[in-house]
């Protein structure tokens, strides 16, 4: 056969680059592939040349000999027909693998390979209280145990695993029609590459066991509804001496019926009599946690007033600062009043008027309130 120029057989210039190069011979190899050309034998060759070709222009070393020598430094390649099938597929599978299924490749894997366990996750409620001060709480559940008896190899002691002889630790077999290839899971060792003889009585050779675990986790003050605490190897064990996964915890927070937060704020409502507000006060304030804090209110003031104490709400999780303590202002008003006191309140509201506060609308409010 003539020789023929490995650029030409390709479709290429000869400054074309190593991807331009593989595009064209991927797509010469589609297209004279015996797969789409059975039976022809001039496809054949075709298919032959082209991976020579290839061979030779896709490795740096031969293309710079090849362009200073030409064919002659390839002689016991000056055609494609000098290349068997096998070693095509066998060197470039990878080119049209995916199409024409992938050829067995070795696995050196002489046993099973580590793998690490699930991550896990699990939700709670606690109470707007244990969020302000924290709490020690009890978590439970089952999870995988890496296997003691065996300690995690999943075989019993003084035995060992083997390869699979079927697929040879691939966890596959592969059986070829014609040129199509096609793979299944092996069903000596059912995928997993490998066989147990003597598999651990205590785990029937998964190496891990499912056991019941409860213990203790620390809930910080300041924490926030939504967080997600992560506890490091809390999961399931891993398969054959992998790692541990961990456990997240989602805190739920339920709401309170008179404390609420607000960022890193503790709010309440107190109820203030109408002599307190209009007159000023100092009075002790229950926080959630029943410790004492002192307001105090100025002269004047007004309903849904917002009064500070600095430092006494919730614990900042970045640092040791705190957030405060917000007391907004509402005024009581008494559904029931003694002689007395209707007696003072009718005064009042008589001197707001003859001191020209009627227009307040405190006249008014107190001769509805007082009937």
């Amino acid at each position: 056969m003539q020789k023929q120029d490995y650029y030409e057989i390709l479709g290429i210039s000869r400054t074309a680059s190593a991807e331009e190069i593989k595009g064209a011979y991927r797509k010469m190899a589609m297209k004279y592939h015996p797969d789409r050309n059975p039976n022809n034998k001039e496809a054949e060759e075709k298919f032959k040349v082209a991976a020579q070709a290839y061979e030779v222009l896709s490795d740096s070393e031969k293309r710079k000999s090849y362009d200073q020598y030409g064919q002659t430094d390839f002689s016991d390649h000056n055609h494609g027909s000098g290349m068997r099938m096998e070693d095509i597929f066998e060197n470039f599978g990878d080119i049209f693998g995916s199409i024409f299924g992938a050829h067995q490749q070795k696995n050196n894997s002489q046993g099973p390979q580590p793998k690490t366990g699930h991550h896990l996750s699990k939700e709670i409620t606690i109470t707007l209280l244990d969020a302000f001060v924290g709490l020690k709480y009890e978590l439970s559940y089952y999870r995988f145990f890496s296997c003691q008896p065996c300690v995690g190899k999943g075989s019993k002691p003084g035995t060992k695993i083997s390869s699979c002889a079927t697929c040879h630790g691939m966890g596959k077999t592969q059986y070829q029609q014609g040129f199509f290839v096609y793979a299944q899971t092996c069903s000596s060792c059912a995928g997993q590459g490998f066989t147990i003889a003597n598999p651990c009585s205590s785990c029937n050779g998964q190496s891990r066991v499912q056991q019941f675990d409860k213990f203790q986790v620390t809930i910080p003050e300041g924490i926030f509804d939504g967080a997600e605490l992560r506890i490091s190897s809390k999961g399931d064990a891993g398969v054959y001496g992998g790692n541990t996964g961990d456990l997240f915890v989602m805190v739920r927070i339920k709401d309170d019926v008179r404390f609420k937060r607000e960022n890193d704020d503790l709010v309440c409502t107190v109820m203030l009599t109408y002599p307190q507000l209009v007159l000023g006060c100092q009075l002790e304030v229950e926080s959630i946690d029943k410790s004492l804090h002192t307001m105090k209110v100025p002269k004047g003031c007004p309903i849904g007033e917002r009064i500070v104490i600095p430092g006494k709400g919730f614990k900042k999780l970045k640092n040791a600062t705190r957030g405060n303590f917000v007391v907004t202002t509402q005024c009581r008003i008494p559904t029931k009043t003694t002689a007395q006191e209707k007696k003072l309140l009718t005064e009042y509201a008589a001197a707001t008027e003859e001191q020209g506060q009627s227009n307040s609308g405190l006249g008014w409010f107190f001769k509805k309130f007082l009937g």
